[in-house]
């Protein structure tokens, strides 16, 4: 008698436990006196750590203690959370909302890919907020960064026909990874023609690739998203990883007790062994932000590790993370030299690749066709680079945060807000602050900008220089490459 195997049958018995024992979430706002305690227990299957983390990154949870344990078949987990102003959860819906996504991770699959770049892209998710719509077509880029590349690529799409309806980049060690969620501006929807897409993608990839060398890694892809198939910050970690953006980063040598010593601001990584039970012991410091923890734990999944326990905690502005993993299917990895280098900085990377730093704009105007092309292209004119961006639909307007920099390395004049406002018609409401870390809130980063009009006008008077090379750039858009 033959034998016949059921994979969907197969997935009943290995969900079993997690179906007879669902997870049980306790909230607690009397045990600490500055913070509120969420308490989690269910089955234990691999990357739940992550799921728990990115839902409570997900609601603006700031997370400043934490401690992991997941040895066996269950996990356990406590975090001490707050929110954006620093506060305990009061508000009884929101509290709500936490325990009716943190029990919905269970009904989460895990779905694998082949190739690095695919390692976990598939995971699933039912928040707004930072998950692909389904009514968009997302354009994923990473390579080679220079100033101006935003601003045109967002030209190209609005050549294009293409409408954007929100954007995130990232800039990291002279690599530069984008998400771009676009529709067909004659008609809200995806673009669905696989020959439109294919012309899409050779005109992206025409100023992607326009001022890069020979072998120069660069990557554009155009893809239809099925319902919250993908996170979009998980995908940039992922993007980013892929591009080896790691391979620039300087580690910290020397003990961790050096990190408070004057002068010493980069992030420790430090790896020893448990030999009893056959774990690495990762210890982290670093100063503390608002999702550290999500990233420690995306490149951690991304380099396909398992974390067993786990203690976070912060201390006047310093992160102390302690890890104790194992590899998934490797159980000889860490074994070398090189492999613990090039581990240590894919740690330092991930935790830097959210820090950047700047004159930030803060922008909330109506929503229109080409606005991302119109903003970037005034940053671009005035000389400036965007190390970092988000911008994405509130209701009726669009909200966006732009960080600008100066290449040079000088400091950005402020009078480049107004120049803003005054492209967006009037209607922006522009917040600015000078050189804070990306990470930080914006309630808690952020002071209302005045401008004086007469200096205004004096730096909105570009070189010619800047509107030759602004159209140079735009008209290069179409040129398609040269085939020998």
């Amino acid at each position: 008698m033959d034998t016949v195997f059921d994979s969907r049958l197969n997935r009943e018995i290995e969900t079993l436990t997690e179906r007879l024992h669902p997870p049980r979430v306790c909230i607690d706002n009397n045990s600490c006196r500055d913070c509120t305690v969420v308490k989690v227990d269910s089955a234990n299957k691999y990357g739940i750590l992550l799921e728990m983390v990115q839902v409570l990154t997900d609601l603006d949870l700031c997370i400043s203690k934490s401690y992991i344990s997941s040895d066996g078949g269950w996990f356990m987990d406590v975090f001490h959370v707050t929110d954006q102003a620093g506060k305990k959860l009061t508000d009884n819906n929101l509290m709500r909302q936490v325990e009716k996504e943190l029990c919905a991770t269970r009904a989460k699959e895990d779905i694998y890919d082949e190739t690095e770049l695919e390692i976990c892209e598939e995971l699933k998710s039912n928040y707004s907020k930072q998950n692909v719509s389904t009514e968009h077509t997302a354009l994923e880029m990473s390579g080679m960064d220079r100033p101006g590349l935003l601003s045109e690529i967002s030209a190209v799409l609005v050549d294009m026909g293409c409408s954007v309806t929100s954007a995130t980049a990232w800039t990291h060690n002279g690599r530069a990874a984008c998400i771009i969620y676009v529709e067909e501006a004659s008609r809200p929807g995806p673009i669905k023609d696989p020959k439109r897409l294919a012309q899409v993608k050779e005109q992206l990839e025409n100023v992607v690739e326009a001022r890069g060398g020979k072998g120069e890694r660069n990557n554009v892809r155009l893809r239809n998203f099925p319902a919250g198939r993908t996170h979009t910050e998980r995908r940039l970690h992922q993007l980013m990883y892929a591009d080896r953006d790691y391979e620039s980063c300087h580690a910290c040598h020397g003990d961790t007790s050096g990190y408070h010593k004057k002068g010493c601001d980069g992030t420790h990584v430090s790896i020893s062994r448990c030999e009893d039970r056959g774990y690495w012991v990762v210890n982290v410091i670093c100063r503390d932000r608002p999702k550290l923890l999500f990233d420690t734990v995306c490149i951690l999944r991304d380099m396909q590790y398992v974390v067993f326990h786990a203690a976070i905690s912060s201390k006047k502005s310093i992160a102390n993370q302690e890890y104790f993993i194992r590899h998934k299917w490797n159980g000889i990895a860490l074994q070398t030299k090189s492999e613990k280098e090039k581990f240590i900085l894919c740690i330092i990377a991930a935790i830097e690749r959210r820090v950047s730093h700047g004159l930030r704009v803060d922008i909330c105007t109506q929503n229109r066709m080409g606005l991302l092309s119109q903003v970037t292209r005034v940053i671009r004119e005035n000389g400036l680079s965007i190390p970092r961006v988000e911008i994405g639909p509130r209701g009726e307007n669009v909200v966006g945060t732009f960080y600008v920099t100066d290449p040079s390395g000088q400091q950005v004049n402020p009078n480049i807000v107004e120049v803003l406002r005054q492209e967006s018609r009037g209607s922006a409401d522009v917040v600015t602050n000078h050189n804070v870390p990306c990470g930080l809130s914006r309630s808690s980063s952020s002071s209302s900008s005045s401008v004086n009009n007469s200096s205004v006008e004096d730096k909105a008077r570009y070189s010619i220089g800047s509107k030759l090379w602004s159209h140079f750039g735009k008209i290069s858009c179409n040129f398609g490459p040269i085939k020998s």
